[in-house]
């Protein structure tokens, strides 16, 4: 019999709207729901296409614009042309036709280039790829090797042994063109679709289009206005289903193509304001509200945000007129609430009644984890993420239900300043519509990234009645009154919900009843003794009471009378529940700072972590709630010593689902680093676990001192991890039981301390300072010293070789005309070999929302300006492989205040290349090993409280990496523990599985692991090698006139005519410099001159070929070769000379081989004959060139890179292609090659038949050889 089935699906838990009110609210109010409410998403871009974004419940567009912060999608248009014939020429090449309905009056059309790829998504690009090879490559380039691999078998079985020449030649064609084909599937890469880009005013607007037909047919594409204008967007093809709009700047210059980076922002777009007009269950929660579309995650950057989109997402937010912001984004800072993009930020907010809500951050379950600017800065509303039982039956079909909880990975407070760090939490998942480019109608996505345009979307919902009532507000009153009627929900802590879950309904009655309130106007500015609040963390500071001066400054919004300001006057009624904080009882204010002393006493408290407020109420109304608060947060640590070995041990402890037990410890003064083991005494189930240690240090970002493990403990499964420690630093120890991991779990764990400190963290050796040394302390327990050091990376410091500073478009002027400017700085280097390479900007780098200028973006290009990559605040995200060449690197830093931008002229960029294999430096227990290489560090075992040394030498200059040079640093890691926990590396016993980890996190510093920077010196000069006595001394006549001699020579080339050439040849008629730079004059000349000239002179190239060739004694070069040892006494003259003299004679077969091949393809071309049909001058000519061809190779490879142009010659003469092209593929390769090789390339292509093959290197052609660099 079958199952009953339950017909009522949960849908209101795909995306929760009854756990915050926001659905009774809604039905109460339905008029209420986000009308007349604009909220911008700052996010990766949102898909007007996507289900749910067209319109508003009231019939108005729901995206009222949609703009690109980044830059990433902006074309160059600068360039302008007018039509021919009704044609104009785009920057691809292509042929681009003119409708003749379209109104131009000036008739100038603005022109640029776009690769799609640029635009598309990670994933879209790798879908379209894979597609795309499919579908164009696979099918005709199978069918291309297969015919190949016939014509080879077929030529092999028909010659079982290959004697002649010609045969081999034929062969060796054969076997090149399946070479060819073989490499050319290996190596494909797939340009992507690239697209002209045209633009013009109608008279009226600025019109563009984009010919996403790549076929020039305008009249096929669509022309659009900037979105604003008219809600205009477009599909670029029906393959990638990837929507765009545009944005036109700068009169005309500049087009902006706005795509997606990612479907996270349409997913959060949806969640905050969807609206299903046939569907309503599935709308967001402020359906009515229209949004602001600003793409800040840049395309380049993987989606990564910067901080010249945050400034210029914040200016079109406030030009036009946003209530509200949702930010689902962040970064751990080094510092709170402070930098050029939180000071932007905080202005809008404080000056403009911008409401800002942000994500507090996925870096959980440990403390002081959040983000920035959701969790570390005081304008912005930090929201955590909360999931209830609704949610886990619906979007995550749980099997049970379970009670309503945070989830794992949400960031928890304090900030490091004190201030609570999340401000309420939301639901932290759902699932709604993504772009349709993903070709999903819908998704699950969670993340605080989901809770905060839950929670951006109840403000709406606040905002949307506030207005129609006509209530005023400021952002300051929205954020009391949320906070002051969220909802707490039991056993979580305050640093995880904040002030509890959002609840919409009693926040819009809140600040309703007290509309009048005298405070709804101005923000209390609260600081303790330069902090945000009070953060008692260390053991220095919990062992004994502290006083604490708390300052309170109310600050009014702009606009706000005069009278008001004069007339506030509040009693304030001051409070605590906690009996170790002490405070007084009563505070006036009014409109100027007013401070009070508060003391807290924490010598009675037992270990772990406290948490109380200091709330200040109005004492005429003190159900409104607290004014302000002064949050007091005080950790009393554990405090280690040696009897317990300086471990903690937890036996059978026993975790349910999302259950987290904090330990806090001081890290014992000298311990390096920790380790945990941790076993399952489960032998029925397996269970999902999280281990997160975090230590805070000041102006320091967590994730510098954090370890986090996510890790599948399988049934009696047993893993042992290690992470490096501060010594003498509280350490929060965090395990945690995966919300979702269902039952119960008794698991058994430790935590153990070592410590091998040496007497510095960073050694920073320098090659001229001899022998270094290092004094390593054992402190807590007998450890075994064994030093390792090994080097990965040479680093290459470059200054630029070019500055510009100028003022930045309209987009870029922040309010009141202030104009943001911008320097770009360009560096050029080379790179020897392919290599994995990182660049870096060390003033700037790992600084992004904390950083005092905008932003700090590089761009990288090859010799021929193209696009390789780019790179911003964190360089260690941003490697990449280059192969060997010249590259540009072009740095742009951004601010308002040139004289800041000027102090940046000179900035250094580190170029860090990976080495092709580490270099292991020797170690040493004593200075004489040392000094003479012998004895190397084996182990030595230190007894606590006892040092040991190491000495280093300086690395040999063999073993150095050829190519380093003075100024140069080579870096690495220094280790000094044995084992393999000292040295990191994870051991894993049992069913224990991967890992995987929610948020960004550390996954912890190297245990035991120190950086090792090697300072490069001068590279030793080469060894002098004594020229040969002169056999005769010459007399300074002599010596003269084969100076004057010389230099003629020099000259040849330099001057018109054969006149220099005649009158040395005349005194020196045997001189084989002379007749050699005639020979090269002449085949230099050969290029220059047009084809009638030129089949003028290769008789003659041709005859001073043989003229050099006669000169040289190839017998002597011959018999040179052979000789093992010559002995003498002018043997080294002998042997320049010879070698000398091989050179030019290689040289010269090249060039007579050469013009040889030019006579015969010029006269074939004259006479327009077949290959089959010869006159007696070609075939003379053909056995004169396969002489050259036979005898060169008795001194050279054919495919060395000198030979090479001559092979290729040759093999075209033949009618061998094969041979040809992949001899014009090798030379091009290392040589990098140009465009017109290029296309000489692609008729080679269509000569053998493999148009697609052709088709392919004509896509490159403009993707390869851009006419500039790509903008910012």
């Amino acid at each position: 019999m079958a199952s009953t089935v339950d017909k009522e699906f949960p849908v209101a838990g795909l995306l929760p709207k009854r756990e915050t009110g926001a659905a009774s609210f809604v039905t109460k109010y339905p008029e209420y729901d986000g009308r007349g409410v604009t909220i911008a998403i700052l996010d990766t871009g949102v898909d007007p296409g996507a289900p749910g974004l067209q319109v508003t419940t009231d019939g108005q567009p729901k995206l009222v614009d949609i703009i690109d912060a980044t830059g990433s999608g902006d074309v160059n248009t600068s360039a302008v042309v007018e039509p021919k014939d009704g044609e104009i020429t785009g920057l691809t090449g292509r042929k681009l036709k003119i409708p003749t309905s379209w109104q131009n009056p000036t008739n100038k059309y603005h022109v640029g280039v776009k690769n799609a790829y640029e635009l598309y998504p990670k994933g879209l690009k790798e879908r379209i790829q894979k597609e795309r090879r499919e579908k164009h490559w696979d099918p005709v380039h199978r069918g291309a090797l297969a015919e190949a691999n016939r014509k080879l078998d077929a030529f092999d079985g028909s010659h079982p042994s290959v004697t002649k020449q010609e045969d081999k030649l034929l062969r060796d064609d054969l076997s090149a063109k399946l070479d060819i084909l073989q490499n050319a599937d290996k190596k494909y890469s797939d340009p992507g679709p690239v697209y002209d880009c045209v633009v013009f005013n109608d008279g009226q607007t600025w019109r563009a289009v984009v010919d996403t037909s790549e076929s020039g047919d305008l009249a096929t594409c669509v022309v659009m206005t900037s979105y604003r204008e008219s809600q205009q967007y477009a599909t670029f093809t029906c393959s990638d289903m990837l929507n765009y709009s545009v944005n036109i700047y700068d009169d005309g210059n500049i087009l902006s193509i706005v795509t997606n980076a990612g479907a996270h922002g349409t997913h959060v777009a949806c969640i905050a304001a969807a609206h299903f007009p046939d569907n309503p269950e599935k709308n967001g929660i402020a359906p009515g509200a229209q949004i602001l579309a600003i793409k800040i995650g840049d395309s380049r950057l993987g989606s990564m945000e910067t901080g010249s989109s945050l400034v210029r997402a914040m200016i079109a937010v406030i030009e036009q007129k946003a209530d509200l912001v949702n930010f689902s984004y962040g970064e751990a800072s080094n510092w709170p609430n402070s930098g050029r993009v939180c000071d932007i930020i905080s202005e809008a907010v404080n000056k403009h009644n911008v409401i800002f809500v942000s994500s507090a951050g996925n870096n959980g379950p440990a403390m002081s984890t959040v983000g920035c600017p959701g969790g570390t800065t005081t304008s912005v509303i930090g929201v955590g993420a909360y999931v209830s039982p609704e949610m886990m039956t619906a979007e995550y079909s749980l099997r049970e239900k379970l009670p309503g909880m945070a989830f794992t990975w949400s960031s928890r407070g304090p900030c490091v300043d004190g201030s609570l760090g999340v401000s309420i939490c939301a639901p932290g998942g759902a699932i709604t519509s993504v772009p349709n480019w993903t070709l999903r109608g819908s998704q699950l996505m969670n993340g605080t990234s989901m809770s905060s345009p839950n929670a951006c979307g109840g403000i709406g919902l606040v905002l949307s009645g506030l207005k129609a009532e006509g209530i005023p507000y400021t952002p300051f009153s929205i954020r009391r009154g949320l906070e002051n009627t969220a909802l707490r929900i039991e056993k979580l802590l305050n640093f995880t919900q904040g002030y509890g879950l959002i609840q919409v309904d009693k926040a819009f009655d809140h600040i309703m009843q007290h509309a009048d309130c005298p405070a709804r106007n101005l923000r209390f500015h609260v600081m303790c003794n330069g902090s945000r609040g009070i953060y008692l963390r260390e053991t220095n500071n919990v062992n004994k009471p502290s006083e604490h001066t708390v300052t309170v400054d109310p600050i009014y919004a702009e606009d706000i009378a005069p009278q008001e300001k004069i007339a506030f006057n509040l009693h304030a009624c001051l409070t605590t529940e906690a009996p170790w904080v002490e405070v007084p009882s009563y505070l006036d204010m009014m409109n100027t700072m007013r401070s009070f002393s508060l003391r807290v006493d924490p010598r009675g408290l037992p270990e772990g972590v406290h948490y109380t407020e200091v709330c200040a109420y109005d004492v005429q109304r003190p159900q409104k709630g607290p004014l302000f608060r002064v949050p007091i947060t005080v950790v009393k640590p554990r405090v280690l010593n040696p009897d317990t070995q300086y471990s903690v041990e937890w036996n059978e402890s026993e975790f349910k689902p999302g259950q987290t037990k904090r330990t806090f410890m001081t890290v014992p003064p000298g311990a390096t680093w920790a380790e945990v083991s941790m076993a399952s005494l489960d032998k029925d189930q397996a269970s999902k676990f999280v281990i997160h240690a975090v230590q805070v240090q000041h102006q320091s970002a967590y994730r510098n001192n954090e370890f986090y493990k996510f890790l599948s403990l399988q049934e009696l499964g047993h893993v042992q991890h290690s992470f490096s420690v501060v010594g003498g630093l509280t350490l929060e120890f965090v395990v945690a039981k995966w919300w979702a991991s269902l039952g119960k779990t008794k698991i058994r764990y430790t935590i153990a301390f070592h410590g091998l400190a040496p007497n510095q963290r960073t050694i920073q050796m320098h090659a001229a300072n001899g022998i270094y040394r290092i004094n390593v302390r054992s402190n807590l327990r007998v450890e075994d010293l064994c030093p390792s050091v090994t080097i990965k990376n040479c680093v290459q410091p470059l200054r630029p070789n070019d500055c510009k500073l100028r003022p930045l478009g309209s987009r870029d002027v922040l309010p009141n005309g202030r104009q943001i400017y911008e320097i770009v700085l360009t560096y050029n280097f080379h790179q020897s070999k392919t290599s994995e390479i990182t660049p870096n900007c060390p003033l700037l780098s790992d600084l992004l929302y904390e950083s005092e200028y905008e932003s700090q973006i590089w761009l990288l290009f090859d010799g021929n300006k193209q696009y390789m990559g780019a790179g911003d605040a964190y360089p260690s995200q941003y490697t990449m492989k280059l192969d060997k060449g010249d590259y540009t690197l072009r740095l742009q830093v951004r601010h308002e205040k040139k004289e800041l931008l000027e102090k940046l002229k000179d900035m250094v960029m580190l170029i860090d290349q990976k080495l092709s294999s580490s270099l292991t430096v020797d170690t040493y227990p004593t200075v004489a090993g040392a000094l003479i290489g012998k004895s190397k560090f084996t182990t030595m075992s230190l007894q606590p409280g006892t040092s040991g040394s190491v000495f280093i030498p300086p690395i040999p200059d063999d073993k150095l990496p050829k190519g380093a040079s003075l100024g140069q640093m080579l870096t690495g890691i220094a280790t000094y523990g044995k084992g393999e926990l000292a040295k990191g590396v994870s051991i894993k016993r049992g069913n224990e599985a991967g890992c995987e980890a929610m948020g960004r996190h550390n996954q912890g510093c190297g245990p035991d692991s120190y950086p090792f920077i090697y300072v490069l010196t001068q590279t030793p000069h080469k060894p002098h090698t004594p020229k040969a006595e002169k056999p005769k001394e010459k007399t300074k006549e002599d010596e003269f006139q084969e100076a004057l001699r010389d230099l003629k020579i020099n000259w040849i080339s330099k001057l018109e005519g054969d006149s220099l050439f005649e009158e040395v040849n005349e005194k020196y008629p045997d001189h084989l410099p002379l007749h050699v730079a005639q020979m090269n004059t002449k085949e230099s000349n050969k290029v220059r001159n047009s084809k009638k000239d030129r089949s003028k002179i290769l008789p003659e190239i041709i005859q001073l070929a043989d003229k050099v060739l006669s000169l040289i004694d190839q017998s002597a070069v011959a018999s040179h070769i052979a000789t093992k040892h010559d002995t003498r006494p002018d043997a080294l003259a002998i042997k320049a000379d010879m070698d000398k003299q091989k050179i030019y004679l290689i040289n010269t077969m090249c060039v007579k081989g050469s013009a040889l091949a030019d006579r015969i393809l010029s006269l074939r071309a004259e006479a327009d004959k077949e290959l089959s049909s010869s006159s007696d001058e070609e075939n003379s000519l053909i056995q004169q060139l396969d002489e050259v061809f036979y005898d060169i190779q008795k001194w050279v490879d054919i495919e060395d890179k000198k030979v090479l142009p001559f092979t290729i010659k040759h093999a075209q003469v033949h009618g061998h292609n094969g041979r040809r092209l992949k001899s014009m593929l090798k030379l091009y390769d290392e040589t990098r090659s140009t465009k017109d090789q290029d296309r000489k390339c692609i008729e080679v292509y269509k000569t053998l038949g493999w148009d697609h093959m052709a088709r392919h290197a004509e896509n490159w052609l403009p993707v390869k050889f851009p006419p500039n660099y790509i903008p910012f």
